[in-house]
């Protein structure tokens, strides 16, 4: 159920709450508690109503196949499992991208990144087992000149400098993800960012209430 659905089942039952008590037996005046119980039981239904347009509405609204791959549908795909945690990284992602005014394909190219950098994971120091001074979501490096550790730990913020570096990439929208990606993260590993292409397009779907992660998004 969908967060405004859920909200209107409460306010239905708050109504009907209402609506019993004012009709109930030790009313005094009976016409007017059944008028009070009818008006609220429509005021109920456009509650529901309103809530499954707004559903509706942002269904309608989500970015289609051909906008989050450009470049059709890629095979030799991996998945991961998506938690509440990564899931709320992932809407950061997206959110970052829609501040900044950027097209759907640069969301998923960062959700892809991210997936191969930190499988969408903020990640603080890990000690021996960190790769030089990388941290956050797309394992940016302080060092290199990405910000302070508190900043690249901030999803907003890694996102969009992440998504500045992804702007200066011409042709980032219709070029191979890998590519793209690459660009901007100067990966040891430059072909490991295209398995997470079907995935990362899914898990915007899955915001606008579409596909496999649709339940989880909603969380």
């Amino acid at each position: 159920m969908s967060e405004n659905k859920k909200r209107a089942v409460l306010a239905v039952g708050g109504l009907a709450i209402v609506g019993g008590v004012v009709a109930g037996p030790a009313s005094a005046a009976q016409a007017d508690a059944a008028t009070t119980s009818t008006t609220a039981s429509v005021v109920a239904q456009q509650i529901v109503a309103q809530a499954d347009a707004k559903d509706k509405a942002k269904k309608a609204d989500a970015p289609s196949v051909k906008q989050l791959m450009t470049r059709g549908v890629p095979s030799d795909q991996s998945t991961y499992e998506m938690t509440p945690e990564r899931m709320a990284n992932v809407k950061a992602i997206i959110e970052a991208g829609k501040e900044m005014n950027l097209p759907p394909r640069a969301w998923v190219i960062a959700i892809a990144t991210s997936l191969q950098e930190s499988k969408l994971d903020n990640l603080g120091h890990l000690g021996d087992r960190n790769d030089h001074d990388s941290l956050g979501l797309f394992q940016q490096r302080p060092s290199s000149g990405w910000g302070t550790p508190k900043q690249i730990t901030d999803p907003n913020y890694s996102a969009k400098a992440f998504y500045k570096g992804l702007k200066n990439v011409d042709g980032y929208e219709t070029m191979p993800l890998t590519e793209a990606a690459q660009t901007v993260q100067v990966s040891a590993f430059p072909d490991h960012y295209a398995q997470w292409e079907k995935m990362a397009a899914e898990l915007v779907q899955g915001t606008y209430g579409h596909g496999p992660y649709a339940n989880i998004a909603k969380a």
